[in-house]
């Protein structure tokens, strides 16, 4: 029996525009085909993992993440007033277990919340740049050209270090510095779907700019930019993780991955397990949302 699969990349004109929250049940939808690809549900099942991870931290650590206990306690190793360092302790015997738990929750407020925000400035931009065209389109371009110059890493040290580092200014760096690439999907989509029938019939009744940019162009260009933000998420968490590493993520003691392997660096050759371990949460939560990535980018090729 056929099945019947949603589209992953921008409608037709012969299909009528679907509704915000048809949208939102196109995702729902999107996710339930990740079924139809291992590559996709291997992705789901890392990113579900640390979100459950995230979500019962204060149940599954067995420890305080701030505690000072026992320092260079290997893994496996028993402290004398009950439980097990399964992962070892820190330099200044911090339970590793426990901070990377804790840390999952850092990593899963503040990634999330720096795409939505990168998005929301990156379509504002991008619909406008698209549809309206003109003076709009080459200000908003120029803008985008001028943030794309410099190098990222950079633009991230400058907004933090003018800033100050916390959680909300990461945010802000992040959308900054993301939001003229999304800006520039964005219209590029826009410029194909502002000519469809579907827009010069809304346009016909007379609806507003922005009815017709939110309502009937923006849910038609929804596929490729789903595929975009799962691998945006990705790389959102390696700029939290090398933020925390410079120094420039969230103040300690916050659990932050990235600033428990700066911490350890000098002594990785002795203590190794004090990386290697902070190290494997970064990259599966990133492998996690890449593999998503490419599962949704391989139902969209069969199609």
């Amino acid at each position: 029996m056929a099945q019947d699969r949603s589209k992953l990349s921008v409608q037709p004109a012969a299909e009528p525009a679907p509704t915000i929250r048809g949208a939102f049940l196109w995702v729902l939808k999107s996710l339930a085909l990740l079924r139809e690809s291992w590559v996709g549900m291997a992705g789901v099942a890392l990113v579900a993992f640390w979100v459950l991870a995230a979500l019962f931290a204060p149940l599954a650590a067995p420890f305080d993440p701030l505690e000072i206990m026992q320092p260079f306690a290997k893994p496996g190793t028993e402290w004398k007033e009950g439980g097990t360092f399964w992962l070892g302790t820190d330099h200044i015997g911090r339970d590793i277990l426990s901070r990377i738990l804790w840390g999952s929750r850092t990593v899963l407020i503040y990634a999330p919340l720096a795409t939505v925000c990168a998005y929301t400035v990156g379509i504002a931009m991008g619909l406008l740049a698209g549809y309206r065209r003109g003076w709009w389109d080459t200000v908003l371009s120029r803008i985008g050209d001028i943030i794309l110059s410099f190098p990222v890493l950079v633009l991230y040290i400058i907004v933090i270090a003018t800033v100050g580092a916390s959680g909300l200014n990461i945010v802000v760096a992040i959308t900054f510095a993301s939001a003229p690439g999304i800006m520039r999907i964005v219209r590029g989509l826009v410029l194909d779907l502002r000519n469809r029938d579907y827009v010069s019939a809304a346009q016909t009744r007379g609806e507003g700019d922005w009815f017709v940019m939110l309502v009937e162009i923006l849910p038609n260009a929804r596929g490729p930019l789903i595929v975009d933000a799962c691998l945006r998420l990705g790389y959102v968490v390696i700029t939290i993780a090398v933020l925390g590493f410079l120094g420039l993520g969230l103040p300690p003691p916050t659990p932050d991955w990235g600033t428990m392997v700066s911490e350890a660096r000098p002594l990785a050759l002795a203590f190794p397990y004090m990386v290697v371990f902070p190290c494997i949460a970064i990259s599966s939560l990133i492998l996690g949302f890449n593999l998503m990535a490419d599962g949704l980018r391989e139902i969209s090729l069969r199609d």
